[in-house]
């Protein structure tokens, strides 16, 4: 089914794989080409460095990389995108920091707070706001409901060869010939003030695709299998996920599409697919034949590693709480369901580790099968056409009786496609609710499932309490990931889990998609290249400036604010998803919100420490005498060893501050609120053994937030309440240090760590040494 190579390969004229050496001779490499029949190569030996040049994002690192190093490289991109959880604070710091108008095109779209549900008139407000910068800058800005953000941008900002940033993590458009990358908002920043984003050249994996789909397997079942392989063993950690192999020609466009929104979910860096007559289409029928180019590795291409999946091996598949990589076959799981769930169970208490809460799942067993509560299908992964095709020819008109299905199309294009050929009207008579294009249902905004239930989606993530439910209420529900087609058979089945292979005799050819380009040409502002300079931004009341944040000090005086012990915490568990985001522009109102979910005392911890250096700041300011403080300092005062004068000089250069311990922080969202929140608290640092993407570690430095790292052995020598004190950091980071010596201090006395400093470049050590983005800039 999945298959992974985890060494070096040579992939010859796209289809021929050879394991790693130094250098291919001719005539080895010859022989295996005349024995698949294939065209013989030049006589010449090939060297492996020669060979990584081979690889289609070598091309396109190579063409927007800034400088001559090839192996650091700076990337300058085509476009940019945001939506409206981001896309405010972006535009502040950017403004800020001297930008005068967008100069690349930046798509703001209206997806994610478009209910305008909570807070007043706050969503709208920041609406507004988005298209007086659209104006103003020069930008492009999708209203609310017209598409979600990604199937805009499929639509009409991909194409072959480019490069696309975006401020959510699923910014992914490979299979269209496009490498795009999910960051922080920071990194959207630089480029608006035509800096560059800078990255080390990444190890490329080949995903090697041989063979067809069967009926009723869809691209969620593909996406699930490989996530489950890859996941756990940081197989694509941070590096490229390349799509080769002959069966790509077997995959219409949206089924691509589909597969590869969901490397996300694999940690992986980006994505990039050979291109063929399929994707052309897709161009020409999108009013845009120009984007189009062909797009393959060149005869000989070297890859660091190779997933081989085999598509019509890969079967129905089910992801479980609380992980898109918590997967099983459909089958597997039916003939397991009693024992996989109670597996599930235990894992999941264990994280959830809260016994006021009671996580449970094998309740949902009827007659020894899974019935589950709900079903949604939406956003950039699920709401597709073809997937809601899926969804109508399988459902029929047939009656849903009580069991609740929400369908959200992607856009307002496909919506009027899917009315045209009577998708709609057949799901609407069954009895699914039809919604406007919303990513709601992703993160908790929509379609919250009742405690206790489980909701089946085609949806990208089924992180804990992402649905929408509050623990600190009391409340639990979840999620299990499932391929459009799957969730249609069990709704017909009344909610018990089934497998489309089951119905598959139901499902027919897709009609052709037909594209109104009107649709956006009505609704969509246009501005890129236009910029109206003398209009003014339009700000609400809840759109609120950035606090004032110190540059790094001296010394760190730092309290243990939390500590998380679960094997990955995720952005939704440091800031959570759902409602919380409608505060995303007034940065202290959404910092209450910081850990809420994982550890409520968090804040409080937190806001403690940061009273305490507000007022060492106050009185330094003033030139006064740091009074009141010596207890706090007392532990790193070299008691009876120095003069008072000493003393007040330790503390006027000792910054106070928290920091968060986790063992392996940031898996999910780009939010960079996760790092953000943390910093309006007073946060200086986090503490790792690893991070789980670049993207969340950027956020951190973006924001003037150590991203320290310790061996795995020295996980348990931090506790809450605990003092860190980092003598001398400013000098250490400014000297390119990468170990750093610290004090743990307790009521036990003083331990010493070493903390690591790995991989900062020099921008990034300037940045946490101004103490922001922001400040760094205003410099």
């Amino acid at each position: 089914m999945v298959e992974l190579l985890n060494k070096g390969v040579y992939l010859l004229q796209g289809q021929v794989i050879l394991e790693d050496a130094d250098t291919l001779r001719p005539q080895e490499v010859n022989n295996r080409l005349a024995y698949e029949g294939l065209e013989l190569l030049a006589e010449s030996s090939i060297s492996r460095e020669q060979a990584r040049a081979g690889t289609m994002a070598h091309q396109i690192l190579s063409a927007h990389n800034t400088i001559a190093d090839k192996q650091n490289l700076r990337i300058k991109f085509d476009a940019l995108a945001s939506h409206d959880i981001t896309y405010v604070g972006i535009i502040q710091t950017a403004s800020a920091s001297g930008m005068k108008e967008f100069p690349v095109p930046y798509v703001l779209t209206n997806c994610h707070n478009s209910l305008c549900a909570v807070g007043g008139t706050i969503n709208e407000d920041d609406h507004v706001f988005g298209l007086s910068a659209a104006r103003k800058y020069g930008g492009i800005f999708v209203p609310a409901h017209q598409a979600v953000i990604h199937q805009y941008m499929r639509e009409m900002m991909a194409g072959c060869g480019k490069m696309i940033l975006g401020s959510d993590s699923h910014t992914r458009y490979g299979a269209l010939g496009t490498m795009a990358i999910g960051e922080g908002g920071g990194e959207l920043a630089k480029q608006l003030v035509k800096r560059t984003y800078d990255i080390a050249y990444p190890d490329v994996v080949a995903v090697y695709l041989e063979g067809s789909p069967v009926p009723g397997v869809g691209p969620q079942d593909i996406a699930l299998a490989i996530i489950k392989a890859v996941f756990k063993n940081g197989f694509v950690k941070n590096k490229v996920m390349e799509f080769v192999g002959p069966g790509i020609s077997n995959l219409t466009v949206d089924y691509r599409n589909g597969i590869d929104v969901m490397t996300t979910e694999t940690t992986c860096l980006t994505s990039i697919w050979s291109t063929d007559e399929k994707v052309k289409e897709y161009f020409e029928v999108h009013a845009r034949p120009e984007a189009y180019s062909k797009l393959d590795p060149k005869s000989v291409a070297y890859y660091d590693g190779l997933i081989k999946v085999d598509l019509g091996r890969i079967q129905p598949m089910i992801a479980l709480p609380f992980h898109p990589s918590n997967a099983w076959t459909i089958a597997e799981f039916n003939q397991n369901s009693l024992a996989i769930l109670k597996q599930v169970e235990e894992e999941g208490r264990k994280l959830i580790n809260n016994p006021n809460i009671k996580f449970q799942l094998t309740d949902k067993l009827v007659n020894g099968r899974l019935k589950v509560d709900q079903a949604v299908v939406a956003g950039c992964a699920g709401g597709t056409y073809e997937n809601i095709v899926a969804v109508a020819q399988i459902l029929g008109e047939k009656s849903l009786g009580d069991f609740p299905l929400s369908v959200y199309p992607s856009s307002q294009p496909v919506f009027l496609e899917l009315m045209s050929n009577r998708s709609i009207e057949k799901l609407t008579i069954a009895g699914a609710s039809i919604r406007s294009a919303f990513c709601g249902p992703c993160f908790g905004a929509g379609d919250v499932p009742s405690n206790n239930a489980l909701s089946i989606r085609h949806t990208t993530r089924n992180f804990i309490n992402r649905e929408g439910s509050k623990p600190d209420n009391g409340q639990l529900s979840s999620v299990a990931l499932m391929d459009a087609r799957s969730i249609a058979a069990t709704a017909l089945n009344d909610g018990i889990l089934t497998a489309a292979t089951d119905v598959a005799t139901l499902l027919s050819p897709t009609p052709a998609y037909k594209f109104n380009q009107e649709i956006y040409k009505n609704r969509v502002y246009q501005g890129f290249g236009t910029p109206c300079s003398e209009e003014d931004l339009v700000f609400g009341p809840g759109i609120i400036p950035w606090p004032k944040m110190r540059p790094l000090t001296e010394n760190l005086l730092l309290k243990v604010a939390t500590v998380i012990h679960d094997p990955v915490t995720t952005t939704d568990e440091l800031i959570p998803s759902g409602e919380t985001s409608s505060y995303r522009s007034n940065p202290m109102r959404l910092a209450e919100f910081a850990l809420s979910r994982k550890d409520p005392a968090y804040v409080g911890r937190a806001k403690a420490i940061q009273a305490v250096e507000l007022q060492r700041q106050k009185l330094l300011a003033a030139g006064k005498v740091l009074e009141g403080m010596d207890e706090l300092f007392f532990p790193i005062l070299e008691n009876g060893h120095m003069t008072p004068e000493e003393v007040q000089e330790l503390i006027s250069k000792t910054g106070l501050g928290s920091l968060v311990f986790a063992i392996k922080p940031g898996d999910g969202s780009a939010r960079e609120q996760a790092a953000s929140c943390q910093k309006v608290l007073g946060g200086d640092a986090n503490i790792a053994i690893e991070y789980a993407t670049k993207r969340y570690r950027s956020n951190l430095i973006n924001w003037g937030v150590v991203p320290f790292t310790i061996d795995e052995a020295d996980k348990f020598k931090f506790t809450v309440e605990d003092l860190l004190y980092i003598p001398k950091i400013r000098q250490a980071i400014k000297n390119g240090d990468e170990r750093v010596k610290a004090y743990i201090i307790n009521v036990s006395g003083k331990v010493a760590v070493e903390l690591k400093l790995e991989n900062l470049s020099k921008d990034d050590r300037d940045i946490i040494l101004a103490g922001c983005l922001i400040n760094y800039y205003a410099k």
